[in-house]
C-alpha cells in the first residue's frame, strides 16, 4: 500500500520540479504543462470520494489492485510520450490515469488501515502510510531533479510503473474488507456529474483565467457555470441517502477541522512549483540544483512524522496540528525574501523547506488519525475519500493558483510596480519581475497556511478524547472553542 501511495506522491509529483525540462523536451507550451502538473491531483480529488464509497461496497483490496493497474498504464503513457503533435495527448492521458490511480489507492488503503489496526498500532500504521504520502511529496523535487539531470525524466515514469507492479504483487492475498451491503443503493450519477462539472470549471478558471482575461466573457461564463453546478451539487446531495458525499460526517467538528485544514495546508504545495521555477528561471539553476535545495523538506518530514504521532498521543490532535501550521507559515515567510542575492536566498530556501517538512511532520499523523477516528465503520472508505479529496484538491488548486499568479506576473511588463518602491531587490535587475511574481505567489500561500491554522482553532476540540468520539458527537467535557 505504501508503494502505491509513493507512486502518486513521489513519482507523479516530480512534475512540480521537472515541468520546464519536460515541456522543452516534448515541445509543449508552458500553459499546457501547468495544466498537466495540476490535472493529476484534480482527477484524484474529483473521483477519490466516489471510489472510496465504491471500495466500501465492492472491496477495498480490489480497489487498491485496480489503482495499481491505472498507475502502470498512466506512467507508461507519460514515459513513452513522443515529442511533437501527440505529446499533449500522451501527457494529459497519462497524468489523468495517474490521478485516477491515486483516487483508487488512497481511500481504500486508509480504510484497510482502519479495518485491520486500532489504537496505537493504527497510529503507527498511519505514520508509515504518511511517510509514503507526505514523505513521498517531500522527496519528489529532489528525486525528480536528480533523475532528470542524470538519467532522463522518462525513467521516473518507467520506475513508477515498476514500483506499481511490485506493489500490486505484494498486495495479492490480502483478506478482503468491505462494508455490509445496503439495500436500495444506487450509484449517485447526478452528484458525480455535477461535482465534476463544478471542479473542472473552477480548475479552468484557476489555470487559464490569465490567458482568457480575468474579466473576459469566457472566464466569467465558466465561473458562472461552475457556481451553478455547485448549487446543483449541494441540492442533489442534501438528504440523498445514496449521495457520494455524506454531509452528515461534517457534524463531527474534529473531522471537519481535520479535513478543512488538510485542504488548506495541502494548498501550500504551490510553494514548490514557485520556488523551483524562481531559482531556475531567475537564478539559472538546473532542475537538479533546484531539487537539492529541498533536501531538508524530505528529511524533516520523514524524521518528524513519528514525532507527530507521539505528540498526538500526548496532547491530542489540536495542538500538534496548530504547531504544524505555524511552522509551515514561518517557512513561507522565509521564502518571501526574494529580494536577496542568490547565495543568500539559497540558504533561505534550504532552511524554509526544512521547516516546511517539520511542520507537515507535526501535522500529518494527528490530522489523519483524527479524521479516521471520527468515521463510522461502514463509511471508512467514503469518509477517507473525502479527507484525501481535500489533500488532492488542495494541492491541485494550490499549485494551479500559485503557478497562475507566478506566470502571470512574471510575464507582465514591469512586474508589480507598487513593490518597486517598497522592496529593494539586490543583485541582477533583469529578473526583478520573476522575483516579484514569486513574492506575491508566496503571499497567497501564506494566506492559505494562516487559514488552515484558524480552521483548526475554530473546529478541533481542546481534548484528547475528541478523537474517539462518534460522528456528530463530542465528549461531555469537550471545549469546541
Amino acid at each position: 500500500m505504501i508503494l502505491g501511495v509513493l507512486a502518486f506522491w513521489l513519482f507523479a509529483q516530480t512534475t512540480l520540479n521537472i515541468a520546464p525540462v519536460m515541456a522543452d523536451d516534448l515541445g509543449v507550451a508552458t500553459s499546457v504543462m501547468n495544466i498537466a502538473v495540476s490535472i493529476t491531483a484534480l482527477f484524484s480529488g474529483i473521483f477519490i470520494v466516489v471510489i472510496g464509497g465504491l471500495a466500501d461496497r465492492v472491496g477495498r483490496v480490489r480497489m487498491v489492485q485496480w489503482g495499481f493497474v491505472l498507475s502502470i498504464a498512466g506512467s507508461l503513457l507519460i514515459g513513452l510520450a513522443p515529442a511533437g503533435g501527440l505529446a499533449e495527448a500522451f501527457l494529459m492521458g497519462g497524468r489523468i490515469l495517474q490521478g485516477l490511480s491515486g483516487a483508487f489507492i488512497m481511500p481504500a488503503s486508509l480504510a484497510l488501515i482502519k479495518a485491520y489496526w486500532d489504537g496505537a498500532s493504527r497510529q503507527r500504521a498511519v505514520s508509515l502510510w504518511s511517510m509514503g504520502s507526505w514523505g513521498g511529496s517531500g522527496f519528489a523535487a529532489l528525486f525528480g531533479g536528480f533523475m532528470a539531470q542524470n538519467v532522463g525524466w522518462r525513467w521516473i515514469f518507467f520506475a513508477a510503473a515498476a514500483i506499481s507492479l511490485i506493489g500490486m504483487l505484494m498486495v495479492r492475498g490480502t483478506p478482503e474488507s468491505k462494508a455490509e451491503a445496503r439495500e436500495g443503493y444506487r450509484f449517485d450519477t447526478a452528484g458525480v456529474l455535477t461535482f465534476m462539472a463544478m471542479m473542472v470549471g473552477l480548475q479552468i478558471v484557476a489555470t487559464q483565467g490569465g490567458n482568457f482575461g480575468w474579466t473576459s466573457p469566457t472566464t466569467l461564463g465558466i465561473l458562472a457555470a461552475s457556481i451553478v453546478f455547485a448549487v446543483l451539487f449541494f441540492r442533489v446531495e442534501s438528504g440523498n441517502p445514496n449521495g457520494f458525499v455524506d454531509f452528515g460526517l461534517f457534524r463531527n467538528m474534529t473531522y471537519t477541522g481535520a479535513t478543512l485544514s488538510n485542504f488548506l495546508l495541502n494548498g501550500t504545495a504551490g510553494i514548490l512549483i514557485v520556488a523551483m521555477s524562481l531559482v531556475q528561471l531567475g537564478g539559472d539553476l538546473t532542475a537538479q540544483q533546484a531539487g537539492l535545495l529541498t533536501v531538508g523538506y524530505a528529511i524533516a518530514i520523514v524524521a518528524f512524522i513519528r514525532v507527530g504521532e507521539k505528540l498526538l498521543q500526548r496532547f491530542g490532535p489540536r495542538q500538534p496540528m496548530i504547531w504544524g501550521g505555524l511552522i509551515v507559515a514561518a517557512a513561507i515567510v522565509l521564502l518571501m525574501g526574494t529580494n536577496t542575492l542568490l547565495s543568500t536566498y539559497s540558504i533561505l530556501v534550504i532552511v524554509a523547506f526544512s521547516l516546511f517538512g517539520l511542520g507537515l511532520g507535526f501535522y500529518a499523523t494527528p490530522s489523519t488519525d483524527a479524521a479516521l477516528s471520527a468515521l463510522p465503520e461502514d463509511q471508512a472508505g467514503s469518509g477517507s475519500g473525502i479527507y484525501k479529496m481535500a489533500s488532492s484538491l488542495g494541492a491541485s488548486f494550490g499549485v494551479a493558483i500559485s503557478a497562475t499568479v507566478f506566470t502571470g506576473i512574471a510575464g507582465a511588463d514591469g512586474g508589480v510596480q507598487w513593490l518597486d518602491g517598497v522592496i529593494a531587490y539586490l543583485g541582477r535587475q533583469d529578473n526583478v519581475a520573476v522575483r516579484e511574481a514569486a513574492f506575491v505567489a508566496f503571499a497567497v500561500n501564506l494566506l492559505m497556511a494562516v487559514a488552515a491554522i484558524v480552521s483548526v482553532m475554530l473546529t478541533v476540540p481542546k481534548t484528547k478524547a475528541a478523537v474517539a468520539a462518534g460522528p456528530g458527537e463530542l465528549p461531555a467535557d469537550a471545549d469546541a472553542g
